[in-house]
């Protein structure tokens, strides 16, 4: 046996070997994916096979490059001519030098997504269309996706089901935004990202006979990298490169349907499925040997995806040893979740002797990173946001804390310069420019000089607009506590209204991250509990933005050693020793936005499956029973995936209420297929007392000794008061609930006295 192979398992080594026809490898989670991929090429070429007549597809250049360094260390230089890349890179190459048969100039430049939004821009000024409305990227959204299925501009036009979704979004005049966008890209010469994939699918199909025959000879082997993760148009062009009259059909797609999470970005998860439908010769191997995590781990994996209907069927093992059990934390509301995190962290690390690189926090959403930032710095623990910034340099973030800060200091000129034109209200550069100059001439701050400056009529107007729109803001800063101004703000500025015209994923992840950052406001505002070490504070906009000023000016750490803050998404492909998978809750994981439909629950399990099997020795899931959103406290149930875990797996102090079959319900519309567990909420969970029987006291009243209720925290007795009238403490011991001694400031708790 060749030395490459001797490392293989019994099954890597039969999918690396079966070489000629059509086969799928079903890579579990740290089952060697990359390993067998990675042979089956060399081996290929070992075997005889040349290396320009391998295509190997991947889904990121970092990818690629791994692979074909894997390569060379087993067949030297030869991996260098293997035609591997992304999807793209690969596409590019080809309509290179084939372009001219569909119309394209061999030099047609690739168009990113700023150069495609600043076309989309330019239509709708011609077409005289709201940019409120016809939000650039949500449109540029819609025809990314309308390229992806192999709709054009006239198909498109007379898809009544596309029409009359544009109409109910007040977009009905999509179609000739799409018409015109495609007529300018090809009058300019230029393809955008989906016209790689789009256009060498119109080549093919418009040229079977020379262009197509030609790379079908070309390309005698296929190899497919996360297959689970391609779209309806990836697929198509596979199909016409592999599958025809007398092929022989060598083409090898690994991947795991189990780990198919990227819907959202218009990836199918029926291509895996329905694989061996097409390819009627398929020869399955099934990696289920799982090399990284510990047994808890991973059948506590194993239970979950159990629960979706449509997959692969396999069962994933480990011969690591059975390792800690997955620890559960409840927390009363997320705030609290932040601490005991990083509480928890703190212990790892102390116990298990764990770096700070060996553990990872995941969540659902990018905006849930602000609580567990926060915590971190007070910990003096180094951190690094993945997959998006930290949430204060987030850009949207920085906007409104702009505002506030402005509101609160009309001398700030970073926050001046911000937003001064943001929402555009017609202050152009040059007008900024005269602004700056008058102000550095006579040595004042800019804002004294806003109304002094030469400009014209229009920018004079908008200035004092400006003006007057900003002493609201001071005033409500001065009057209202931290939250009501901060909300008012974010209203009436306009920032909300434009960040709610943008409907593309990634617009309503912006919309999110504001969203978060006032409910972070709301919870310093309602936040009765004083943390030791900390002085109690005011509730006002000045003493908010101190707080945060505090935690986002700590110094970067430099070193490699961080935390690692991630969406799950982004954590894909990715593991560490203790992994932290936050936020357990209906709703926000599962997200409510796809909770309607069983193939969006099967997803959202999908992520959770991939979320557990990140860890290679600790996991820690936690949930939080109540939580700010859209400045309104949420009383929230356990996430239904918790409760497809065996108990047997989990170590907690306290156990989850376990549904019967009968007890539950389905969140999807009637006829459809549910699959997994769900509760109706029971009212105000997370609360230990009814707030409509709530009257609190008045804090004057209450003396060391008096029991009292408390609405997140129920029956207590007050053990001892402490600081001046203004800012009295009380320390009360609350029976019942995890850290029972807490410290409440007096002058913001709401306390009933028994």
């Amino acid at each position: 046996m060749k030395a490459y192979l001797e490392g293989l398992n019994d099954v890597q080594l039969k999918a690396v070997t079966h070489t000629e026809g059509p086969v799928l490898v079903v890579a579990g989670p740290g089952s060697g994916k990359t390993r067998v991929l990675t042979y089956r090429i060399a081996h290929l070429i070992e075997e005889g096979a040349a290396p320009w007549e391998i295509l190997a597809l991947t889904f990121t250049n970092k990818a690629a490059r791994e692979m074909k360094e894997r390569i060379a260390s087993v067949v030297g230089d030869r991996a260098n001519n293997v035609w591997a890349g992304t999807f793209h890179s690969i596409f590019a190459r080809i309509l290179r030098v084939e372009a001219d048969k569909i119309g394209y100039p061999s030099n047609f430049t690739i168009y990113d997504s700023d150069d495609s939004k600043s076309v989309i821009t330019a239509i709708l000024k011609e077409l005289n269309l709201d940019k409120n409305v016809y939000n650039v990227n949500a449109i540029r959204t819609r025809i990314s996706s309308a390229k992806s299925n192999l709709i054009p501009p006239r198909a498109y036009k007379e898809n009544e089901q596309l029409m009359e979704q544009d109409r109910m979004q007040k977009r009905s005049q999509t179609h000739v935004i799409y018409e015109k966008y495609v007529a300018r890209c090809r009058r300019a010469g230029a393809m955008d990202f989906d016209d790689l994939l789009y256009q060498l699918y119109v080549l093919w199909y418009k040229n079977p006979d020379n262009v197509l025959e030609k790379y079908r000879k070309k390309f005698r082997y296929i190899l497919v990298d996360e297959f689970q993760d391609t779209n309806y148009l990836q697929y198509a062009i596979l199909k016409k490169l592999a599958k025809y009259e007398n092929s022989p059909e060598n083409i090898c797609a690994v991947g795991d349907d189990a780990q198919s999470i990227y819907a959202f970005r218009g990836a199918t998860i029926e291509n895996i499925l329905d694989f061996e439908k097409d390819f009627k010769k398929l020869k399955v191997y099934k990696l289920e040997q799982n090399y990284r995590s510990t047994e808890h781990i991973v059948k506590a994996a194993n239970e979950v995806i159990t629960f979706n209907k449509k997959q692969i069927p396999k069962e994933i093992w480990s011969d690591k040893g059975t390792g800690q059990k997955l620890r559960l934390i409840k927390a009363m509301t997320d705030s609290e979740e932040g601490k005991r995190i990083a509480d928890t962290i703190v212990e790892q690390k102390n116990r298990f002797h764990l770096s700070n690189a060996d553990i990872a926090i995941l969540y659902r959403t990018n905006a849930q990173s602000r609580v567990f930032e926060e915590y971190l710095r007070r910990y003096n623990i180094a951190y690094r946001v993945f997959g998006g910034l930290s949430f204060y340099q987030r850009k949207e973030v920085k906007d409104l804390i702009a505002y506030l800060r402005l509101a609160v200091n009309l001398k700030d000129e970073e926050a001046l310069r911000r937003i001064i034109n943001y929402p555009r209200r017609g202050i152009g550069n040059s007008t900024i420019d005269k602004i700056s100059t008058l102000a550095g001439a006579v040595d004042k701050p800019m804002w004294e000089c806003l109304g002094g400056a030469d400009v014209g009529a229009r920018a004079k107007n908008a200035l004092a607009d400006f003006v007057a729109m900003v002493k609201l803001f001071q005033r409500r800063a001065e009057q209202a506590n931290a939250y009501e101004a901060a909300e008012y703000i974010a209203k009436q500025s306009g920032l909300l209204a434009l960040l709610k015209q943008d409907n593309s994923i990634e617009g309503m992840g912006r919309l999110e991250n504001v969203n978060a950052l006032l409910d972070g406001i709301k919870d310093f505002v309602e936040n009765d509990e004083v943390i030791e070490g900390e002085t109690a504070t005011e509730k006002s906009l000045a003493a908010y933005l101190q707080n945060i000023a505090l935690l986002t000016d700590m110094d970067n750490e430099e070193s490699g050693d961080f935390v690692t803050l991630m969406s799950v998404h982004s954590a894909k492909g990715l593991e560490f020793k203790s992994v932290f998978v936050v936020g357990l809750e209906e709703k926000l994981f599962p997200s409510f936005m796809s909770m309607d439909t069983a193939e969006g629950l099967d997803e959202e399990r999908r992520l959770f499956y991939v979320a557990i099997t990140r860890a290679e020795q600790y996991l820690t899931i936690s949930y939080a029973n109540s939580r700010y959103r859209y400045g309104k406290m949420q009383y929230n149930e356990p996430s239904r995936f918790l409760e497809e875990i065996s108990p047997t797996h989990i170590e907690s102090s306290f156990s989850l209420r376990r549904s019967s079959a009968g007890e539950r319900q389905s969140a999807a519309p009637s006829g459809a297929k549910v699959i997994g567990n769900f509760r109706k909420p029971t009212g105000n969970r997370g609360l230990k007392v009814d707030p409509s029987k709530f009257t609190p006291s008045p804090s004057t009243d209450i003396q060391a000794g008096m029991k009292v209720l408390h609405l997140k925290f129920g029956e207590g007795k007050v053990l001892s008061i402490d600081g001046n009238a203004a800012n009295r403490v009380a320390t009360i011991f609350f029976q019942g609930i995890d850290n029972p001694q807490r410290r409440i400031m007096l002058k913001f708790a709401k306390l009933q006295i028994l």
